[in-house]
């Protein structure tokens, strides 16, 4: 145990000592919401003149074995859900997120979540400690807006926990929704979350990736990678190729897409080769004014941020960690096929690729004055 994590366990026992009163029932209506998997999201209002409500989730904690790219590479994962990352939950600022936390008795891990968006007991990870066979709920006051991780936060366990899969997004929409930096309503077509992960995987001696029969059994080797920070694969939600291909996200130009992504561990660089984030939340609290026409944005590890973004031309868009190491070695890439007519004026070839001609550049002979 790190030393790090030890002062986090002794700070989650010291609260789990003086474990406060039921709180008393908000009289407020209630909302049911059945979350779905990653990059999709649940359907939302953007805005709402409503007031206050509780809004009810549930998610199930799963441990299980899955293959993280095309090699047929294992991992011992621990989710939420079943997903890497575990499902975007998305409420209103006022609003109260009521969360029923299972943890089956066929799973062998302790677990819990721990909310950044919430206020008090480390995040809701005091109050959620679920052992095999239980559930818990847990009710917090969502009294911020933007986008915010949530993770598991085990004592003694929290670095392996999260590395194995278990993270996901909070999104804390304003009551009158989003806005530009003058005040004026942004809106969007679509929305995905591409939850970033850095993996480590374990190598024989013979420097092939190595299976485990069990979550436990793999643990002290999946340490000793962790502890060399370096990460034998960087991918988005889940695996190498999870969002390229046939998985590949779609829009059409003319449509505003929000992306919202996290990374609960390490920094990264989210980068959309070919377009740009015209409306970029970096810091993912939607308080702050928006930063305008990023090419790049940066996401601090253990955070979220959102970035919103108009297709203006057909195609397919690579979506990368900018690390281009990561991106093009180790698997975080995501494509966005968008479909649609095409801008000579934004992009044309204007020669095809042929032989070299002397003194020309470009459609313009040298020396000589353009008309």
């Amino acid at each position: 145990m790190t030393r790090r994590s030890a002062l986090m366990g002794a700070a989650m026992a010291a609260l789990l000592v003086a474990v406060p009163a039921l709180a008393a029932e908000p009289d407020l209506p209630r909302k049911s919401v059945e979350l779905v998997a990653p990059p999709f999201v649940h359907p939302h209002e953007q805005a709402t003149k409503e007031g206050p409500k509780i809004v009810q989730f549930k998610m199930t904690i799963s441990e299980k074995e899955v293959v993280i790219d095309d090699a047929g590479t294992k991992l011992q994962s621990m989710t939420y859900n079943g997903s890497m990352p575990g499902p975007m939950m998305v409420v209103h600022e006022g609003d109260y997120v009521e969360l029923t936390l299972v943890n089956p008795a066929t799973n062998t891990m302790p677990h819990n979540i721990d909310f950044h968006a919430a206020t008090g007991a480390l995040g809701g990870g005091a109050l959620t400690n679920v052992n095999p066979g239980e559930q818990v709920v847990l009710r917090w006051k969502a009294t911020r807006s933007g986008v915010f991780v949530y993770h598991c936060a085990p004592q003694g366990m929290i670095p392996w926990h999260v590395v194995s899969g278990m993270s996901g997004t909070v999104m804390v929409l304003p009551r009158d929704g989003l806005k530009d930096r003058d005040g004026k309503p942004l809106r969007y077509d679509r929305i995905y979350y591409v939850g970033e992960h850095d993996l480590y995987v374990p190598r024989d001696q013979d420097g092939k990736y190595k299976s485990y029969p069990s979550l436990a059994e793999s643990y002290s080797d999946t340490l000793e990678v962790m502890r060399k920070l370096t990460p034998t694969h960087v991918v988005f939600n889940g695996r190498v190729g999870a969002l390229t291909g046939k998985n590949a996200l779609t829009a059409k130009v003319g449509e505003t897409v929000l992306i919202v992504h996290s990374q609960a561990n390490r920094d990264t660089r989210p980068h959309l080769i070919g377009g740009h984030g015209d409306h970029v939340w970096e810091t993912g609290k939607f308080a702050n004014p928006p930063e305008k026409n990023l090419e790049t944005w940066f996401v601090r590890g253990g955070s979220a941020a959102a970035a919103l973004y108009t297709f203006l031309q057909p195609g397919v868009y690579a979506y990368v960690n900018h690390n281009l190491i990561e991106a093009a070695e180790l698997g975080a890439t995501a494509h966005v096929k968008v479909d649609g007519e095409w801008s000579d004026d934004l992009m044309k070839q204007v020669t095809p690729p042929g032989p070299i001609v002397p003194g020309k550049v470009g459609a313009i002979e040298t020396g000589t004055v353009a008309k």
